[in-house]
């Protein structure tokens, strides 16, 4: 099934807080006719946008096929949080592919980071920011891990700017009885996840980029130079790249083999006014150690976005109940508020919660996958992905070779094995095992 039509009006961003605050963005047009293009990229979010912009800053020709909206997808719906390293930790990482392989892709994490701060200031984009996020932990042994990590951090990596709390200091930072104590990371950040894609839309259009929305991409011929068909046209090109994670459908089995969609919600509450400065003392953003993960923030209006609860089914459930219900978990004493916007959205993950970075045939790249954790790192994969097509591979080969396995059964069994594995996990989350 392609989540592209489930549960959202065509050519129009789903209900949102994001939505209702976006920068205003004017439709483009669709794709009418034959046309040709060094580079077709399928897809307008973080990944295809970053693509298309540094393809375009290189001088050339790039055609981007959105089937919806820029930012339709997961990069206008997240949690806007931009975190360090990559989905799995470093000593993950060191035991899957080495310690000078899990060094690179820590150095790319963190080039990632410091890539959406930059392009933000750099092509003056409607959006801000904001440094800080704390994980809260609720057990002493969870702790204890985060803190044992950021002193390998610290030692290893070079990176010092983890800050340990303890369980009075995750209080006075989150006002929650919930935690243990866990940390806060400042070198990482949050943004208005929306007005970030349409800001990377907006520059990839300056550098001469053309996009064309309500063009969902229905086949691709290959050859020496592939032909990218939607409804009412094509675009024949040098190279493809696919940017789709979680809407990818069935465009490419080989990438849909190893990458499954899953959906999370957002609510968000009325403006709290001062009762805000009990929720949150800093402006950060906060992560839990739950395996399906609670996260939230201040908006910038100081509502609360909090972001949690789980769907298996493809259409989205009652977003106000699934969400609602863990927050007061952590905040019980915000029952009385009302919750003004409430949406789901589509992410992509992968068996080892690595990015998925193929090349599923000839002159066809593809990055997805993120598992999460896709705001820096699917801004970093536009790039990677436009140096590839450049003839630079070897940060695409360094991503390629992280283990991405096909999902037990293929595509036709794949949803219902992970419906059961993440039907454990959350009975795990519920009972605090």
């Amino acid at each position: 099934m392609n989540l592209l039509h489930v549960n959202d009006r065509p050519g129009e961003y789903p209900a949102s807080w994001y939505a209702a605050t976006r920068t205003p963005f004017a439709p483009l047009p669709a794709l009418q006719g034959s046309v040709h293009a060094d580079v077709c990229v399928v897809g307008a979010g973080y990944t295809g946008l970053s693509a298309a912009l540094h393809l375009a800053q290189a001088g050339l020709s790039v055609v981007v096929l959105e089937a919806q909206r820029v930012g339709f997808g997961a990069s206008g719906r997240n949690g806007g949080q931009v975190g360090s390293g990559q989905r799995q930790d470093q000593d993950t990482l060191e035991r899957m592919v080495g310690r000078d392989d899990a060094r690179h892709l820590w150095d790319l994490a963190e080039e990632a980071k410091g890539m959406v701060r930059s392009l933000i200031t750099d092509h003056a984009m409607p959006v801000r920011f904001h440094p800080g996020i704390a994980h809260a932990c609720y057990s002493r042994a969870e702790v204890d891990d985060a803190h044992r990590y950021a002193e390998k951090l610290a030692r290893d990596y070079g990176y010092s700017q983890v800050q340990p709390l303890d369980r009075d200091g995750i209080r006075a930072l989150i006002g929650s009885d919930a935690f243990a104590g866990g940390e806060v990371d400042r070198g990482a950040g949050h943004v208005h996840p929306l007005n970030y894609a349409i800001g990377l839309a907006q520059a990839a259009q300056a550098s001469g980029a053309v996009i064309h929305e309500r063009s969902e991409v229905t086949r691709i011929d290959d050859g020496p130079r592939p032909v990218v068909h939607s409804a009412q046209g094509s675009v024949t090109c040098g190279h493809v790249l696919l940017a789709c994670n979680g809407y990818l459908g069935g465009l490419e089995p080989q990438v849909a083999a190893r990458v499954m969609p899953i959906n999370n919600f957002i609510v968000a509450t009325e403006p709290l006014g001062e009762r805000a400065k009990d929720i949150l003392t800093e402006p950060v953003a906060v992560a839990d150690t739950k395996f399906v993960v609670n996260y939230w923030r201040l908006s910038e209006d100081n509502r609360l976005l909090f972001g949690g609860g789980e769907s298996y089914g493809w259409r989205f459930p009652d977003i106000v109940a699934t969400g609602r219900k863990p927050m007061l978990k952590v905040y019980p004493h915000l029952a009385d508020v009302k919750i003004d916007h409430a949406w789901g959205g589509t992410l992509a993950i992968t068996m080892t919660r690595n990015p998925c970075f193929i090349r599923p045939r000839p002159n066809v790249l593809s990055a997805s996958g993120y598992s999460g954790h896709g705001v820096a790192l699917a801004t970093l994969a536009g790039r990677v992905m436009a140096e590839a097509v450049q003839g630079q591979t070897h940060r695409f080969d360094v991503l390629e070779r992280l283990p991405t396995p096909r999902f037990p059964g293929g595509t036709a069994l794949r949803h219902p094995l992970l419906v059961l594995a993440m039907t454990w996990y959350a009975l795990r989350d519920r009972l605090g095992l």
